[in-house]
């Protein structure tokens, strides 16, 4: 059996078919109301700026960041980085991607508990992800307990990185219930544009859950293998 070619990896068909299906519908959906301007003619570094000095942080910077689809907030620097296209745009889908990255923001001023269990886990969750497959790969060659405890340092390791993912899912959710509230009222889209605007949040959502269903997946895969060789 090889750890590469192993029948297991069909397990991760379906996940995968989610992924690309999570990735089109963002992408899709982003580049169809991208191609929709707001009628009243706000660009999303408008939004994000009156959005957070109506919240008090008006201290928090807003920077250009480089790449499609980049946005976000640094809870660490306390800095907002949007992409160029959302910054200047005036679409549907760029304010609605500001307003989602300003409820980030209002999240870390608040307290919010899920977005600190994030940060927390994060460096964990990181190395874990990174560390998890060769720790897991390194034990597969060995058929002693020494293999096998490699093994289970590996899963225990990729379950952070789950761990974290799940942790993301109330932080974007809740980042996205916040921003059609904040869009509806800073009146800055209409009602019909805002009802797009969240089409574009919850296409985002996808991805997440995507991301999810795979690491899970694996976890399930990963547990088999060391099965396998246990017996």
């Amino acid at each position: 059996m090889f750890f590469w070619g192993d029948p297991t990896f069909i397990l991760l068909i379906p996940a995968l078919i989610f992924a690309f299906y999570a990735q089109f519908k963002v992408q899709s959906s982003f580049n169809k109301y991208s191609k929709e301007r707001g009628q009243k003619g706000y660009s999303g570094a408008d939004v994000a700026r009156d959005i957070l000095d109506r919240v008090g942080l008006d201290d928090v910077p807003i920077e250009v960041a480089k790449g499609q689809l980049s946005d976000h907030y640094d809870p660490k620097n306390r800095v907002m980085r949007l992409s160029s296209e959302v910054y200047h745009g005036n679409s549907i889908a760029s304010l609605g991607v500001a307003a989602h990255e300003t409820g980030h923001a209002i999240q870390h001023m608040e307290g919010y508990t899920f977005l600190n269990v994030r940060n927390a886990v994060f460096p964990i969750a990181a190395f874990g992800s990174q560390a998890a497959f060769p720790i897991f790969f390194i034990g597969f060659l060995f058929s002693s307990n020494i293999g096998y405890t490699l093994m289970t340092v590996g899963i225990y390791l990729f379950l952070a990185a789950l761990a974290f993912q799940v942790i993301t899912l109330p932080v974007e959710f809740n980042a996205s219930k916040k921003a059609i509230v904040l869009l509806n009222e800073g009146n800055y889209l209409t009602t019909t544009e805002t009802k797009k605007a969240r089409k574009v949040l919850t296409a985002a959502a996808l991805t997440y859950i995507a991301a999810v269903a795979m690491s899970a997946t694996q976890i399930l895969r990963l547990l088999i293998l060391r099965g396998s060789r246990r017996d």
